[in-house]
């Protein structure tokens, strides 16, 4: 997978839900990915809260959310972005969806651990664990699953 790529995987488990080539947010997301890879984060931040702006709908606003979530300066912000996200996945009701909870899970609970609050840390690396068997048994589902276990081992 190419550098600065694996963040578009979790679209993958979207492509046979609503995933649209020509959908005007996933252009946006993937161009601040491009601007990321060359080194211009606040560019890329730019773009993706121009996504999130113009999006019309839980879907566009799922996929904006995760990547702002990403550009936040505080661990505070990013929890409250990673929670939005987390929020309108939840709230879409279509089969595939369920193979974004283990990473949206997984980015709470880091958050969680980062601002010292173990319990939540804890509870949402279970509730990502709880959706592993929606991942694919590959780079990125191995990822994801690593990066559980392993949050789960540091706050137990």
């Amino acid at each position: 997978m190419p550098p600065n790529t694996w963040h578009l995987y979790l679209l993958k488990p979207l492509i046979a839900m609503q995933f649209d080539p020509d959908n005007q947010i996933i252009q946006l997301c993937a161009h601040g990915m491009e601007l990321e890879g060359e080194g211009k984060p606040d560019e890329a931040s730019a773009v993706f809260q121009q996504a999130w702006q113009q999006a019309a709908n839980d879907f566009d606003k799922f996929i904006a959310a995760h990547y702002i979530a990403r550009h936040q300066k505080t661990v505070a912000d990013k929890l409250k972005w990673d929670e939005t996200a987390l929020r309108l996945a939840l709230a879409i009701k279509e089969d595939g969806i369920e193979g974004t909870y283990p990473s949206l899970y997984l980015n709470i609970a880091k958050c969680h651990e980062d601002l010292n609050d173990f319990a939540k840390a804890k509870e949402n690396y279970q509730n990502a664990s709880s959706y592993t068997g929606f991942l694919n048994d590959d780079g990125y589902g191995n990822m994801i699953r690593g990066g559980i276990e392993n949050g789960i081992s540091r706050v137990s």
